[in-house]
């Protein structure tokens, strides 16, 4: 059973999540892959597959990317080689900025 959940979401990423659900959804009956079938080669339970399809935040995000991915839904690009030339330019960049954010300490003015 699945905790409830007390995480407010954006109406953005709510609505990101259920576009993928569906769209996971119309590529499996697409392919003509029954629920079941699906959740054994992605080694998740059926009630997984359900709640991914409709959206569910509360899902993992790994085991939803698997699901796209065996269903054929397309994330980010299918070119394997683009893929690690994304990868590659986003850790170039990273590598430039700072590891952490920091703010400054407010300094407290305790001259009364």
């Amino acid at each position: 059973m699945a905790k409830p959940s007390t995480r407010t979401y954006s109406r953005h990423s709510r609505d990101a999540a259920r576009l993928l659900g569906l769209m996971i959804r119309n590529a499996r009956i697409e392919r003509e892959l029954t629920v079941e079938e699906l959740a054994e080669r992605a080694g998740v339970s059926r009630g997984l597959v359900y709640r991914a399809e409709q959206g569910d935040m509360g899902c993992a995000i790994g085991a939803v990317f698997e699901l796209a991915t065996i269903a054929g839904v397309p994330l980010f690009t299918a070119d394997r080689s683009a893929m690690t030339l994304h990868i590659a330019n986003a850790e170039k960049i990273l590598s430039l900025l700072p590891r952490a954010v920091h703010h400054p300490k407010k300094v407290v003015n305790d001259d009364f």
